[in-house]
């Protein structure tokens, strides 16, 4: 009797530590998204959307098959006649709505643009947000419709802000370095270490040794692991121009992560941390330092190609 009590005592733990995996996986796999309305109205009312100039831009939407059986919804806009692109790459939770204000200052400097829905997000398929694992792969089938439609010598660099940066990078470093230059905006380096980081911050518990168990359910239920959500493990092999963008007050997403990803990447690249603002408003609080960094690094980008 006492074999079957510690046996049953057993199955009932396994059963509660597996639940809690499933519980932990399930909350940021299936995270709240933003309302698309509720984007367009905090971005109209701070006029980082002004809808009649929006209006007025050639643009064609474009519903882009996912390699995983979704589609991916996409607007294409194309004021400028010659072949510079522009992708932007929005972060978890938010829509491609978003984009618009990065999308505009790229505008002004002679880039056609792609704003897009990530999966499970905005008007994209999908059924659970994976942080980079299979993004990246529907990042690769944006960048494949673009060549499509503008050929193999189209010039374009990607722009990515939160998750969407980490998207960007996890492309870069481990699909295709295919893009002439990348902008990651304050990126996480380690999937695994930041989901630690913001359950200490929110439930108030150390909760690194969770990280096996949850590696192991993910792993169990969707077949890959939290490695594969860090650009980190593949920033190296990124060998184009990256502009690595973060806040010093950013207490979501520490900058340290992003000083950890810019130290390990070799070749051209540069660091700005020096923006106001918590997480991902380093545009929004100062959007003409913004501006300004970003040119900086554009002429970077022209001189190396010239040299």
């Amino acid at each position: 009797m006492k074999k079957r009590s510690l046996f049953l005592g057993g199955i009932l733990s396994a059963l509660g530590i597996g639940g809690l995996g499933y519980f932990i996986t399930n909350t940021f796999m299936y995270l709240p998204k933003k309302d698309y309305k509720l984007v367009r109205s905090r971005e109209t009312d701070a006029q980082r959307i002004i809808q009649e100039e929006y209006d007025a831009l050639p643009k064609e939407e474009v519903n882009i098959a996912s390699p995983y059986g979704y589609h991916l919804n996409a607007i294409f806009v194309t004021p400028h006649p010659h072949n510079k692109y522009m992708i932007f790459a929005h972060g978890v939770t938010e829509n491609k709505l978003n984009s618009i204000k990065y999308m505009n200052l790229f505008i002004k400097k002679g880039f056609n643009a792609i704003i897009y829905d990530h999966r499970r997000h905005g008007n994209s398929g999908g059924k659970t947000t994976s942080y980079g694992y299979y993004e990246k792969y529907d990042l690769k089938a944006v960048v494949d419709e673009l060549i499509r439609r503008a050929g193999d010598d189209v010039f374009f660099g990607l722009h990515g802000e939160s998750m969407g940066a980490a998207v960007v990078l996890l492309y870069g470093g481990s699909v295709e370095d295919r893009a002439d230059f990348y902008i990651a905006d304050c990126p996480y380096s380690n999937f695994g270490e930041q989901l630690s980081y913001r359950m200490g911050v929110e439930l108030g518990m150390p909760a690194r040794f969770l990280l096996p168990l949850v590696n192991r359910t993910l792993k169990f239920r969707e077949g890959y692991s939290l490695k594969d959500l860090s650009p980190s493990s593949v920033i190296q092999n990124i060998q184009k121009p990256v502009l690595f963008i973060h806040s010093l007050e950013d207490d979501y997403i520490l900058p340290r992560m992003t000083e950890e990803l810019f130290n390990k990447k070799q070749g051209p690249k540069m660091m700005h941390l020096d923006f106001r603002g918590t997480h991902a408003q380093s545009y929004n609080e100062d959007p003409e330092k913004y501006d300004s960094v970003i040119q900086r690094f554009l002429e970077e980008v022209e001189a190396s190609q010239k040299g």
